[in-house]
């Protein structure tokens, strides 16, 4: 009789523990967290005409992040100011302004014939993430967007194959 008990309760046991995986596995994915622009940072698109280049994730980040990055921005934003290096109280002040000057002196420029490039403009910082081939003069592009007034460091982030492992994060795909 006790056998009976137990074997009838390890049968139980374990059609209920597949029941649970079944639905488990039948369960919807949670949803991927949200992604945006939270503080809208420039992020605009230079070029696009290197096929199947990925775009950039650029400014765009989860609620989580966002909450961990707004007192660093806070505080590298007014250390600019605080060392008399800017004018302006925080240096994110400047982005939009630098963002502008990038659109006018870079749209229709044939140097950009054949890349797929993407701005993102963050405390003074320009960030030329995208897809360029071999030939395309990295260096001149670097010293391009330095010459603009108020950018304080470029970073150029180029691949010459869309496919490899990128120099910046892609954004996620859509479903």
């Amino acid at each position: 009789m006790k056998r009976l008990f137990v074997a009838s309760m390890l049968l139980a046991s374990s059609v209920a523990s597949y029941g649970q995986e079944a639905s488990a596995a039948a369960a919807p994915e949670p949803a991927a967290p949200e992604i945006r622009n939270w503080f809208n940072d420039p992020f605009f698109t230079l070029s696009q005409d290197f096929t199947g280049c990925p775009v950039p994730l650029g400014p765009f980040t989860g609620r989580a992040e966002m909450e961990d990055d707004a007192h660093y921005r806070v505080e590298r934003g007014t250390t600019c100011w605080l060392a008399h290096k800017c004018t302006k109280p925080n240096s994110y002040m400047y982005d939009a302004d630098i963002a502008d000057a990038v659109r006018s002196r870079f749209t229709g420029a044939p140097t950009l014939h054949g890349t797929s490039i993407w701005i993102t403009v963050q405390r003074r910082f320009i960030y030329a993430d995208g897809c360029a081939p071999s030939a395309f003069d990295r260096d001149a592009l670097e010293k391009q967007l330095e010459a603009v007034p108020d950018v304080e460091k470029v970073f150029i982030r180029l691949s010459t194959d869309p496919h490899a492992p990128l120099p910046y994060k892609p954004f996620p795909a859509q479903k």
